[in-house]
């Protein structure tokens, strides 16, 4: 079947978090990041049958789930998962926050690589911890890793778990196998355990390729912890659904236990339903998928070097989130934030939220129809003429 992803589809009035603005009838959302497309047909009819059986008790989670998990790892990343390894949970950043309470004490340190998801951060403060960062290198337009530093992080005993986005949101990069065990041997040798949100693993551009970090290395595997959902795959948020990998049996237990402990394990009968009919049929609106948005990266940069020459796109080489450097601007990203917002009604995430070294970005979610997505970009360009004038 061939979606037609250009057509608008009104999400106001639906309690949308990314549309409803209510201060402006006119916006144009290019922020939180979910899609704008509608589910694939597959999934629709799955829930609708769902919906339509009319009683929503509670839901066991059936072999189906697990099964369709698997198959979905093992065909498309090449991850071979065995059931037990397999964990349900509300979603991504729940449990993070449960792993972080449960293999952390108050005081230790978990790093990270910023500029990086703002929840990472809460994640880690909020439990007592402190964050460190092994700041993400910004050269020539392109993030790379400084593994010295990193090291020298590593080693510092109180720093009890990493935690490694990949692909990396905002940064848009898709790590390679070398950059990934480089991580993983540091890891290793500095008894730092790994927790690998992988959200995005599926929306990765050709010419690069997701690799699961527990499958690079038994060892590796052994000292990982991998966080994974449809939920940015296959635009299903609102499900609340994810999963989580833990291969050593002993790590397994406490993680589960966190996810006890923290109410958070138990999913709905609409997020097992969605979730088996995305991972089972949802290959080709996916494929569909990550070719429309390629097109919008596509027409995003023509633009941008065309009409806002002053502003540097970043590769995108994974994700649907274009990051964007506005340093030859001199503004700070909440200060054009809030311009956009207040002059053109259009909303993007600001740079600061993101950590260090990003107070000159924004990040603009492009998977949206060509129309939406062209607006946002005109109205991005009369504010930015406008503060060119001034």
């Amino acid at each position: 079947m061939i979606y037609n992803f250009d057509k608008i589809i009104d999400r106001r009035g639906t309690d949308s978090v990314k549309w409803n603005q209510q201060d402006y009838a006119d916006l144009i959302p290019l922020w939180v990041a979910d899609m704008d497309f509608p589910a694939s047909n597959e999934i629709i009819d799955a829930l609708t049958k769902r919906v339509q059986h009319a009683v929503y008790g509670y839901a066991k989670v059936p072999d189906a789930f697990y099964q369709a998990v698997a198959d979905w790892s093992s065909r498309k990343h090449g991850f071979q998962l065995q059931r037990e390894w397999i964990l349900p949970v509300l979603g991504v950043v729940p449990a993070l926050s449960a792993i972080v309470a449960a293999l952390t004490e108050t005081g230790d340190k978990v790093l990270i690589q910023e500029p990086v998801y703002h929840c990472f951060f809460s994640s880690i403060e909020r439990n007592g911890c402190e964050v460190v960062s092994n700041d993400l290198l910004y050269k020539d337009g392109k993030y790379t890793i400084d593994f010295v530093d990193f090291e020298r992080k590593a080693s510092d005993p109180k720093v009890k778990l990493f935690i490694l986005c990949s692909p990396h949101n905002p940064a848009g990069r898709v790590w390679t196998k070398a950059e990934l065990e480089q991580l993983g041997e540091i890891c290793l040798k500095n008894n730092v355990l790994v927790v690998a949100d992988e959200i995005h693993c599926d929306l990765v551009y050709e010419g690069y390729q997701h690799i699961p970090f527990g499958t690079i290395h038994p060892a590796f595997l052994a000292n990982t912890i991998t966080c994974i959902a449809p939920s940015k795959t296959f635009n299903l948020a609102g499900l609340q659904v994810a999963t989580v990998i833990v291969a050593d049996p002993l790590l397994n237990k406490k993680v589960q236990q966190a996810f006890l402990v923290n109410e958070i394990a138990s999913i709905s009968p609409f997020a097992i339903t969605g979730l088996i009919a995305a991972y089972q049929d949802g290959e080709e609106w996916l494929q569909q998928v990550l070719s429309y948005v390629h097109h919008n990266y596509v027409y995003v940069k023509n633009y941008v070097a065309e009409h806002l020459p002053l502003l540097k796109i970043v590769p995108l080489e994974g994700t649907y989130l274009v990051w964007i450097d506005c340093s030859a601007l001199n503004l700070s990203s909440r200060k054009l934030g809030q311009l956009l917002l207040q002059e053109a009604h259009l909303q993007v995430n600001v740079g600061a939220m993101y950590g260090k070294g990003s107070d000159s970005f924004i990040r603009l979610n492009i998977a949206c129809a060509r129309p939406i997505l062209e607006e946002g970009l005109t109205r991005l360009k009369q504010v930015l003429l406008n503060v060119k004038e001034k």
